[in-house]
């Protein structure tokens, strides 16, 4: 499919007047005025009686960082708004850029609109009830069931979290009743390395009571700023009437074509003009991209007519402590992050997100997919597919005429919660869906022909065989070798699909390992969360993403750690599959990432940042692994050189024995005829040894050592008992994503022994502190759906009860973790024992289910 087609910038900047943009123009300003009132409101949640003064952006649910049931339901905001005058020939408008998910919205007291969607524009005609005093009340409402999303594995903030305009024109202007855009749509039919055009279509109003002659003046820019024509376009209106004008340019011959690489950006200011006098009624400007894109089954992804692979990430917005009450820096910011590690592409999932982000996309270079936010299931409920084709439409005219669109969505993973086909509601669900999905489909081409449409699927072939397969690309959400399966069952699944659908692209729309900083593991597998099965994971899916022309690219999942409220796992409401941690610092992978797409430019990183304080034994090998895309690095330790290696996809693994205590690291190489290198410290302790007075706390049940962010802590991976070391001496190792609540520390309790009777320590004879961790997960909570069944394990249909006895003294006796209902909670209890024996001998006596431990820590008194 050839989109043979480039597209331009409609953002919050067109809605600016043109002195903001007197790089491009000399013309006089525009009758425009358009000025932010975030500050100075009153918020209170529904049902509460005290107001708090916040400022705009803002979200009610910051709770959402701290509790899973975080607060769904409506929140006021009240505003006093004074005006110095109002002028009977001028508009007044208010644009909220997005109220989380439905608002509604009084002037002095009075009903001056409402809107259903929570990521989108909307725009209010207020001139018939603003004054100079005013009271503006906006209602918000998180909780709507008619509102897409309902079910979804990110958090659902409520709020106004974008800004807040007044806006005036005069009584002629660019339509503010078109879906909360502009008004003024551009394209670029013929877009090509030798000659383009400009097309521009404007709906212009009259609201004046009589009939009035007007000019449309289009001035076209070049990416210097240099002006390369001016065409003018005469037109009448009616009184009240709305009529659309366009215009197009003439050839600009040799344009600069818009990449990433180079994003070369044109200007295009519409003005309209009295015909009789000459004043500027109003005026808005836009940033024109030319450039074309194809899809292919076979070839991938061209751009410009060259192959050209999309290497990307998804990105949700909030940054903790705000959420995603952002402002517009924190947009632009990771943007730049983005393009940093050589990323092109971005998934922006899984809804519209802020007008700065998509002119950061277009300014700095980053292709991108946009989508709105039907995930999961489509529900049977009264508006909410009209709601849905609303979203739709917004989404598209607000933000049709950025360069770095070439895709717009319309659902993710739609079958995820859905009935299964054994069971009787099957077939009325999933006509609903297929029947939605077409008709968004049908919506989209009407609104946009050019673009591509595309929906994310999860691993199932259902989308196939029930005819949701709709649009132009297919974009496969897969996570085999993390939620399921193992890491070959990747490249196995979309080889299948290639050979079977042999005329459909396929892009990797997700794929992603979650990782935590305070686990790892030398024998990292499958849903630990270590940082070392994330690299594991991602060492082995790149590389065939990228080798392979049939798959368009890639957006790995996530850019950021981001909250996600019902979410459990290691780190509790944190959806911890980021690149980068979620104050955007990046984790090591991130450099693997930067290594491969970056060839522009030596790279060169020591990945042991996450990982920079070890404990071992003495002389024990441990390994350093460096990212870079050089041809050769030299590992330096202490002034030593461990000698040099060349790496193999982007990473080199250096075994080098540490001294105890802190150590320097140099990495050095050279590319290009430039010498690179990288530093940092790295810290080893030795074993604990009890008869020195150090503390050994054992991860029961894990293979993986975790460090308490907190203590600092570092609690061992679990091991079989030798004679003259520790270890259990039998049992079973068990794991759960279910949250532990009453700790900060739930990795440690959420691995464990079960049906253990016998764990020991071999240590000197006397008195010793011996504190034991568990917790009972015979009532695991409800996970999410997109967990895959990965969190349905279980210890047993009751509760474990069970008598302990330490070096030969009964110190438990009928003894529960869930004793007083406390299920999943944690549970730590410390005796002072005495070993007369040389070992520390810890027995369990099952009563009732399942004995059971998740920790254990012993000091020497």
């Amino acid at each position: 499919m050839d989109m043979h087609i480039a597209f331009t910038t409609l953002t919050k900047k067109a809605f600016l007047i043109l002195a903001s943009l007197a790089f491009f123009t000399p013309y006089v300003p525009a009758q425009r005025m358009m000025k932010t009132i975030n500050d100075g409101w009153d918020f209170r949640k529904d049902g509460e009686a005290q107001w708090r003064s916040v400022n705009l952006p803002h979200t009610f649910n910051l709770d959402a960082y701290s509790q899973r049931n975080y607060y769904q339901g409506k929140g006021e905001y009240r505003k006093k708004l004074s005006l110095a005058e109002i002028d009977p020939a001028k508009r007044y408008y208010l644009k909220i850029d997005a109220a989380s998910k439905a608002a509604n919205v009084k002037v002095n007291g009075q009903v001056a609109g409402n809107h259903a969607g929570g990521y989108s524009a909307f725009i209010l005609d207020v001139t018939g009830l603003i004054r100079k005093e005013n009271e503006i009340e906006i209602i918000v409402d998180n909780a709507r069931r008619d509102i897409t999303p309902l079910w979804a594995d990110f958090t659902f903030w409520g709020g106004i979290y974008r800004d807040v305009w007044l806006i005036s024109t005069p009584e002629q202007h660019f339509n503010m009743a078109n879906y909360g855009s502009t008004g003024v749509f551009l394209s670029t039919p013929v877009a090509n390395d030798r000659e383009g055009v400009v097309q521009i279509k404007a709906e212009v109003t009259n609201d004046a009571s009589s009939k009035v002659r007007l000019k449309m003046r289009n001035c076209i820019y070049d990416a210097q700023g240099k002006l390369l024509q001016t065409k003018i376009q005469p037109f009448s209106l009616k009184a009240g009437e709305t009529a659309t004008v366009e215009c197009r340019s003439d050839v600009i011959a040799n344009p600069q074509l818009w990449t990433p690489e180079m994003p070369a950006l044109y200007c295009v200011t519409t003005t309209i003009v009295n015909a009789k006098n000459g004043d500027i009624l109003d005026e808005v400007s836009n940033k024109v991209g030319f450039r074309w894109f194809s899809f292919d089954a076979g070839k991938g992804f061209s751009l410009n007519g060259k192959p050209y692979k999309l290497r990307g990430v998804n990105r949700h917005q909030d940054q903790a402590p705000v959420g995603v009450a952002i402002d517009d820096e924190v947009n632009r910011r990771d943007i730049r992050q983005m393009k940093e590690i050589g990323c092109n592409f971005i998934r922006i999932s899984h809804y519209p997100q802020d007008d700065a982000l998509l002119d950061a996309c277009d300014e700095l270079g980053l292709l991108a997919w946009e989508e709105i936010p039907i995930v999961n299931m489509v529900p049977d409920t009264p508006g909410y597919e009209d709601n849905c084709e609303t979203n739709l439409v917004e989404m598209i005219r607000q933000h049709y005429n950025h360069p770095c669109i070439i895709a717009w969505g319309y659902m993710n993973e739609i079958l995820l919660i859905a009935p299964t086909p054994d069971k009787p509601e099957w077939p009325t669900v999933r006509d609903r869906t297929v029947q939605l999905a077409q008709r968004l489909e049908k919506r989209l081409k009407e609104e946009d022909s050019s673009r591509v449409s595309v929906m994310a699927f999860h691993g199932s072939d259902l989308y196939n065989t029930i005819g949701l397969a709709l649009g132009d690309v297919a974009g496969w959400n897969l996570y085999q070798g993390w939620y399921f399966g193992e890491l070959p069952h990747f490249e196995q699944w979309l080889e299948d699909q290639h050979t079977r659908y042999p005329h459909r692209p396929i892009i990797v729309s997700e794929w992603g390992a979650g990782s935590d900083k305070r686990i790892h593991s030398i024998k990292s597998r499958p849903f630990d969360f270590s940082i070392e099965y994330q690299q594991q994971y991602v060492e082995h899916y790149l590389p065939y993403i990228e080798n392979n022309d049939y798959i368009a690219g890639c957006a790995y999942w996530g850019y950021v750690d981001f909250n996600v409220a019902a979410r459990q796992e290691s780190m509790p409401r944190v959806n911890n599959k980021g690149l980068f941690y979620n104050d955007r610092t990046p984790k090591d992978v991130a450099y693997y990432f930067k290594a491969m797409w970056r060839n522009d430019i030596p790279v060169l990183h020591i990945a042991s940042r996450d990982w920079a304080s070890r404990i071992g034994k003495a002389e024990e090998e441990q390994s350093v692994k460096i990212y870079t895309n050089l041809d050769e690095v030299e590992l330096i330790l202490n002034g030593t050189s461990c000698g040099k290696q060349r790496p193999s996809n982007y990473n080199t693994t250096f075994r080098v024995k540490l001294p105890k205590g802190t150590s320097s690291l140099i990495a050095r190489g050279s590319k290009n005829g430039t010498f690179v290198e990288d530093v940092m410290m790295i810290t080893f302790n030795l074993l604990p040894d009890l008869s020195c007075g150090d503390e050994l706390a054992i991860n029961i049940g894990s293979n993986c050592q975790f460090t308490s962010n907190v203590s600092q802590l570092t609690w061992l991976p679990d091991r079989s008992y030798t004679v003259g070391g520790w270890g259990f001496v039998n049992g079973n190792s068990r794991s759960t994503t279910s949250e532990i609540y009453n700790t900060i520390d739930g990795p440690i309790y959420q691995t464990w022994m079960e049906d253990i009777t016998e764990y020991k320590v071999d240590a000197s004879a006397g008195t010793y502190e011996v504190e034991l961790l568990m917790a009972d997960i015979s009532r695991p909570s409800r996970q999410q759906a997109n967990l895959l069944g990965k969190g349905d394990e279980r210890a047993s249909s009751a509760s474990n009860r069970f008598d302990i006895t330490i070096c030969g003294k009964v110190v438990e006796q009928n003894y529960s973790p869930a004793d007083n209902n406390r299920y999943l909670n944690a549970c730590r209890r410390r005796y002072i024992v005495y070993n007369a024996d040389g070992c520390i001998d810890i027995r369990f006596t099952p009563l009732q289910g399942k004995p059971i431990l998740s920790g254990l820590k012993i000091r020497k008194l």
